[in-house]
């Protein structure tokens, strides 16, 4: 594999932890990790909205796209030029784990299969530990106004598993999105002909809701939404001393978020959270 384009910020550095980031001709404006490798190479654009033709015209012989992050219009206009585009869409640990194992062997090399290899086995200790779960609220998206609401996560995502391989029990686990927002915030009755074909697995929720799930503690992550100070505090405030603002946490969205290599540090920030927190 000699020309790779990737529309994906965690594919981006997973390939140079692979060892095979000298493969990479184009990335996205939000490829940020690691720095320095990624000075010199061409940014196509955003996730949501690569150019397209700069694309075609790198000639890759394939591209990484994520069905979360990247739009059907883009995948179908770069599969339309004959492209080759390898879509993942990681929604378990384990789902990420066999991605990241597909790209080391598309690859081979040594180096790539000892990194997964070694994520695998970290994967699996974390699994055999089984601390005591610390029910937890994990925003996604904040709209203030009338109504207000806060958008969280279920079990259906990456975000959900690896909370819980690392203790973490997430409070919204089984709430699955309603439409319309109405119904999501329990003010009207849910229309199914809203819901059909539709994401159910980032529902809006109510600060009165979140409050009789009972979270010990609330972890904001800075992406996608870049949860601040003000919005933690906030946080804490209106759950009406529910618990302490130092059980709202604010986090590297990434660790959350990235479904690659960043699996590893992300574990071992959020043991150490959790542990920090039970005591």
């Amino acid at each position: 594999m000699r020309r790779v384009v990737s529309l994906v910020p965690s594919i981006t550095e997973s390939l140079f932890d692979l060892g095979v980031g000298e493969a990479l001709v184009g990335i996205t404006d939000y490829c940020i990790h690691p720095a320095e490798a990624l000075a010199g190479l061409p940014r196509i654009g955003g996730t949501k909205n690569p150019r397209l033709s700069e694309i075609i015209a790198l000639q890759p012989d394939v591209v990484f796209a994520n069905q979360e992050e990247n739009t059907q219009q883009a995948v179908e206009g770069l599969r339309a030029a004959g492209l080759n585009v390898v879509m993942h869409f990681p929604r378990t640990v384990e789902h990420a784990l066999a991605d990241l194992g597909s790209m080391a062997a598309l690859f081979g090399g040594a180096q790539a299969a000892a990194c997964v290899q070694q994520l695998v086995e970290q994967v699996a200790a974390a699994r055999r530990q089984q601390p005591q779960p610390v029910p937890v609220f994990v925003p996604v998206w904040y709209q203030a106004g009338n109504p207000e609401w806060w958008m969280t996560l279920n079990r259906h995502t990456f975000t959900h598993d690896l909370l819980a391989l690392c203790g973490f029990a997430n409070i919204f686990a089984e709430r699955e999105r309603r439409y319309p927002l109405a119904a999501d915030l329990g003010q009207a009755g849910t229309r199914p002909e809203h819901a059909t074909g539709r994401d159910t697995r980032y529902p809006r929720v109510t600060l009165a809701e979140i409050a009789a799930a009972g979270p010990r503690a609330a972890l904001l992550p800075s992406e996608p939404y870049a949860f601040a100070e003000a919005d933690a505090q906030y946080l804490a405030d209106g759950l009406g001393g529910q618990f302490a603002v130092q059980h709202v946490r604010l986090l590297d969205g990434s660790l959350l978020t990235w479904p690659g290599t960043r699996l590893g540090q992300a574990i071992l920030g959020l043991q150490a959270l959790h542990a920090e927190l039970m005591s």
